[in-house]
């Protein structure tokens, strides 16, 4: 059975862009940057922000609104109905250590009849202080060394899990070189 390693945030979710309307956009009223614009990830230059300023923000909406206002891609929650029975799942973020449980949660709820593994890559932020195990996703595939296939939004992982000998799919996003939309990303994944 094929084991599937899930981004979750922007693979399984819509977290960039539900972030940008709901908190960026109402808190920056002058701001008419549109989700297609976010042609880098992290953003923050594109809308001109500071890094901290962005990751702050990112961050507070995570840990307010994340379990409420934020539900799994609809094409995500299709695919897992249809076929996720077929598969073994491991979801694998990167992610502030403050707001991993909630992620955890979240994949749980949504996808935890199929998803049996989570794991968290910590995104580093001021003040955090954690043992580094792995700076990556690579350096967690490469120690799990259970996964055959993997759906990332961020082109450096797809690379990175190709170079691993591990099938790659990245989903299609502004900031990225994916081709199509995620709804045909997910169909391409029906093909496994």
């Amino acid at each position: 059975m094929l084991t599937i390693a899930w981004d979750v945030d922007d693979v399984l979710n819509d977290l960039m862009r539900l972030w940008l309307e709901r908190a960026w956009l109402r808190q920056h009223t002058d701001c008419s940057i549109v989700y297609e614009d976010l042609h880098r990830n992290p953003p923050h230059e594109v809308l001109g922000a500071s890094l901290a300023e962005y990751l702050a923000s990112l961050d507070d909406f995570r840990l307010y609104h994340y379990l409420e206002d934020l539900p799994p891609l609809r094409e995500a929650q299709a695919w897992f109905e249809r076929n996720g029975a077929r598969y073994r799942h491991v979801a694998i973020t990167e992610a502030p250590l403050c707001c991993v449980p909630l992620s955890a949660h979240w994949v749980l709820r949504h996808f935890g009849r199929w998803v049996r593994t989570f794991h968290f890559v910590p995104s580093p932020r001021c003040g955090d202080a954690v043992p580094v195990y792995e700076r990556d996703k690579k350096d967690f595939l490469q120690w799990f060394g259970r996964g055959d296939v993997i759906v990332d939004d961020r082109e450096e992982n797809v690379t990175a899990a190709q170079e691993l000998g591990i099938r790659a799919y990245l989903m299609p996003r502004p900031w990225n070189r994916g081709e199509g939309t995620p709804r045909s990303c997910f169909g391409e994944l029906a093909k496994l």
